[in-house]
């Protein structure tokens, strides 16, 4: 079996599917993948009594057959099932003529797709959708769309086959301009994981995803350079304190921002950093500091321009601005060596100039880039539009450009490093759409980083204790309406200190 957390291109799928089918009978994949589809719904379905009553989409392609041969093996064992089939048999591959074989073989009745307007009105157990799949290259429209339509209306659960029609299973997006997707609130990914069904609007349409291999035989998958973000990638880098031990042991955080009317940014960067573990946290600012932060009364708030930003791992960006004052700090920082996180007007600076990027590109220290999407397009000179519509490879060419981890923020946030290296995070919800939670994910960070973490593993990390401080806080209750970025930060303690207790080596190294 090839490693579940493990993502896939489509154009790699295909060929892992061509070069096993070389050794199967016909049919065998499409039978396999039939049958664990019928799998699955049997599993969704509340009332396993016969008499449950399964709508299953057909399209055209070989997804399609997927759902012929699902829908004769739900009818095998007693469900009431109901094919609306979108294809013309004499134009199906020999496959999907053989799986509409079986399933008119079986008890399931066929609908005519021409007439639409009693699907709403009859309590479904379940649809299944076999609709399109990974092939599809143009905005589903007419009947089908006006069926989708009315699935998204349905208030049963909804299982896709391979991806949910629409969704694009490499980027997430929603293909076309005008385009629809079927909101899936399951999905079955055959042969392997798709990338698109984690980031941008694969976490909305894709729902909750199973990856079903079919059985094929793990020397035909590629070693993959994408995976899903998990606890055991970034393990090794927790370790336990030394009873003997002082603040000087865990490293220094200066956090680098805080312009005129922007001070809170700079605020929740350094709270962040010294609840998530620094030693000391300086709260430097671009104009005059306040004399202390009265919650956080540790934080050393100084003058950013008095601060020896050479002896901390560097924060920068928070609050920041764009003014000549916060230019000079940041091309300061950028001549360190420090382990740096940059974010938010830091990057805004360095998109503008050609001079600063040089010397981005040209550190010595551990470089962590955390854009928004909005960002991340002034980096790249590309539009907003065009990030979102392939994160994953606007993740990769801003690590290769600017020779840095970079975090793309955004639905299913992508960590990527300058050898292609992806990884696209599980943890988070809607809850951290709101002001000031970046600027906790970069204290996070910069804390990770003061205390020795190597900038691959602090930024995976830091993306999932975020992220599941906003799950573990919605479970309570606490959003994600509503929800606010100091919210997080208590959280994201307790989460780091619990999985210290539970991964972290013996001793740290002194």
């Amino acid at each position: 079996m090839p490693e579940t957390t493990a993502l896939y291109s489509v154009a790699q799928i295909r060929a892992i599917e061509q070069a096993a089918m070389t050794g199967l009978t016909p049919g065998t994949l499409m039978q396999r993948a039939g049958q664990a589809a019928a799998h699955a719904a049997l599993g969704l379905i509340s009332d396993m009594q016969s008499g449950s009553q399964v709508l299953v989409i057909a399209g055209p392609g070989n997804n399609g057959g997927d759902a012929l041969e699902a829908a004769a093996r739900l009818a095998e064992s007693g469900m009431e099932v109901s094919v609306l089939l979108f294809s013309d048999p004499a134009r199906q591959s020999a496959d999907a003529q053989q799986a509409l074989t079986h399933a008119r073989n079986s008890n399931a009745r066929f609908l005519d797709p021409v007439q639409l307007s009693d699907i709403a009105s009859i309590p479904w157990s379940l649809v299944i959708d076999g609709l399109f799949g990974i092939g599809l290259m143009r905005p589903i429209t007419g009947t089908q769309r006006a069926l989708i339509e009315i699935v998204n209306d349905l208030p049963c659960p909804v299982l896709a086959l391979d991806t949910p029609s629409g969704l694009d299973a490499d980027s997430g997006t929603i293909i076309g301009p005008d385009g629809i997707a079927l909101c899936a609130t399951h999905t079955i990914t055959f042969i392997g994981d798709k990338s698109g069904l984690h980031t941008a609007y694969g976490r909305d349409y894709a729902g909750e995803v199973q990856v079903a291999s079919l059985g094929i035989d793990e020397k035909f998958f590629p070693a993959s350079n994408a995976q899903l973000n998990r606890i055991e990638l970034f393990a090794r880098a927790f370790v336990r304190r030394l009873h003997n031990s002082h603040k000087g042991s865990h490293g220094d955080v200066a956090v680098i921002g805080g312009a005129h009317g922007m001070a809170g940014a700079a605020i929740l960067a350094a709270r962040a950093a010294a609840k998530c573990g620094a030693g000391r946290v300086f709260a430097g600012f671009v104009e005059q500091p306040p004399a202390y932060d009265s919650p956080q009364p540790e934080l050393m708030c100084r003058l950013a321009s008095d601060l020896d930003l050479s002896k901390a791992a560097l924060v920068i960006g928070p609050g920041l601005g764009i003014s000549r004052a916060a230019h000079d700090l940041l091309a300061r920082a950028l001549n360190t060596s420090s382990s740096m996180v940059i974010d938010a007007d830091g990057l805004n600076l360095i998109s503008a100039e050609p001079g600063l990027q040089h010397k981005l590109t040209q550190r010595r220290g551990s470089t962590l880039l955390t854009p928004h999407p909005l960002e991340a397009a002034r980096l790249l000179a590309i539009s907003n539009a065009e990030i979102q519509s392939d994160r994953v490879a606007a993740a990769r060419e801003l690590s290769r450009r600017f020779h840095a981890t970079v975090v793309l923020k955004g639905s299913g946030t992508i960590v990527a490093r300058p050898d292609g290296e992806i990884v696209i995070n599980t943890t988070g919800n809607p809850g951290l759409a709101t002001a000031g939670t970046g600027d906790v994910l970069a204290g996070i960070c910069g804390a990770l980083l003061a205390q020795h973490w190597p900038a691959w593993e602090a930024a995976l990390a830091a993306v999932w204790l975020h992220g599941n401080a906003a799950d573990v806080l919605v479970e309570q209750g606490i959003g994600p309406i509503g929800l606010t970025a100091g919210e997080l930060i208590p959280c994201v303690r307790a989460n780091l200190n619990r999985l210290i207790s539970q991964h972290a080596r013996r001793f740290a190294a002194r």
